[in-house]
């Protein structure tokens, strides 16, 4: 098959998502167009199946911002006619779905189908935008196929707009070769040169986040044995995590790590994940944490009761409950039997139910199915 997958550059999980189903694609032969405003930094490398596309927009006195989702579009049908093009996948509803929209109709002389995945925050916070709630309906409605990265998504769709579409839901995967135990690069003793424990979160800072929580749950941690919190990522809550941090005293312990391209190398030195977010319609940063052996202490919301499996792979409580998390993580860091079987059992649901093996063959099909629909 030939496919343009138009997504997000950046290390949200959307962008992670389609990069990595970019290379599994390319990598059982089918042709893939990448189109974006940057080439993805999962897609570095060299990849003979795989090609960028990056999206020119000209500026004009005239306009204000940037016409993006025009120039998108334009490329698209470029692409659709330059690359004799079967299909466009659209990764996030907006713009991208509504820019695959437009080209379809432009290209109407041309068979071309479209695929919109919903990744979550295109539904949960900028759907929530009443300015874009009647285009992400109608973007939604005029796909050829759609799917959502979780049960939870898809509910939520139907409920928020009122979706008539069939949505199937196709999880988010990781490849559990780059992340089996023999292909671990652990500089664990550069962050607890003591051996102290390591707790790990990482995100994009945002409020919904509640990266406060996983500093004020590590302050606790911290009071019970020796600990190091690293924190991987950047966004505009960071200047106030660092605030709270250095109120709480925890200067010595903590460690600002910025963005990271690939997750893997840290996760094997860590030995507990945090995501109290207020909000994840997957999670994926705790399945990567899964998939490298390590539990996840999480909020109960959105997806995520799909991917941990509470007293078994990690816990999950209700958004807030920064006590409870504590007292989880204290127990869980101090009992080394337990916490080697939490290990395993969470490698092995990442490897039994979001495997990129088992996942990718189902988008695939999904490709194979639209195709062949009228």
């Amino acid at each position: 098959m030939k496919v343009a997958i138009v997504c997000y550059p950046t290390h949200g999980g959307s962008g992670v998502v389609a990069s990595e189903l970019a290379i599994g694609l390319a990598d059982k032969g089918h042709e893939i167009h990448i189109v974006s405003y940057a080439q993805p930094f999962r897609l570095r490398s060299f990849h003979q199946n795989i090609f960028v596309h990056e999206v020119g927009v000209s500026s004009y006195p005239l306009f204000k911002y940037p016409p993006y989702a025009l120039g998108l579009a334009t490329k698209m049908v470029e692409l659709v006619e330059e690359c004799d093009l079967e299909l466009i996948h659209a990764h996030y509803a907006i713009p991208h779905a509504a820019s695959a929209y437009l080209a379809k109709q432009i290209l109407e002389s041309r068979r071309i189908k479209t695929i919109t995945t919903l990744h979550g925050t295109d539904i949960t916070l900028v759907g929530a935008d009443h300015s874009f709630h009647r285009v992400i309906k109608f973007t939604i409605e005029k796909s050829d196929g759609v799917t959502a990265v979780s049960e939870y998504l898809k509910q939520r769709t139907i409920d928020e707009f009122g979706i008539r579409h069939e949505i199937r839901v196709i999880y988010n995967f990781v490849d559990t070769k780059r992340s089996a135990p023999d292909h671990a690069d652990c500089t664990r003793k550069t962050y607890a040169p003591k051996g102290e424990k390591i707790l790990m979160h990482a995100s994009n800072f945002r409020p919904v986040k509640r990266v406060g929580d996983v500093v004020r749950i590590f302050a606790k941690v911290q009071e019970k044995m020796p600990a190091k919190l690293i924190l991987i990522g950047d966004g505009p809550e960071r200047i106030f995590i660092q605030q709270l941090v250095k109120e709480l005293k925890l200067g010595d312990h903590v460690y600002f790590l910025g963005e990271q391209d690939y997750l893997e190398p840290l996760f094997f030195c860590a030995d507990l994940f945090l995501l109290p977010s207020e909000q994840e319609s997957f999670g994926l940063t705790a399945l990567e944490a899964m998939a490298c052996g390590v539990p996840v202490i999480c909020a109960e919301t959105g997806g995520l009761p799909e991917v941990i499996t509470h007293g078994e792979t990690g816990f999950l409580y209700p958004i807030g409950e920064i006590k409870k998390m504590a007292e989880s993580a204290v127990g869980l860091l101090s009992d080394p039997k337990k916490h080697e079987l939490f290990r395993s059992q969470a490698r092995r649901r990442a490897s039994e139910c979001f495997n990129a093996d088992q996942i990718i063959p189902q988008y695939e099909a999904f490709y194979e199915e639209i195709l062949k629909s009228g």
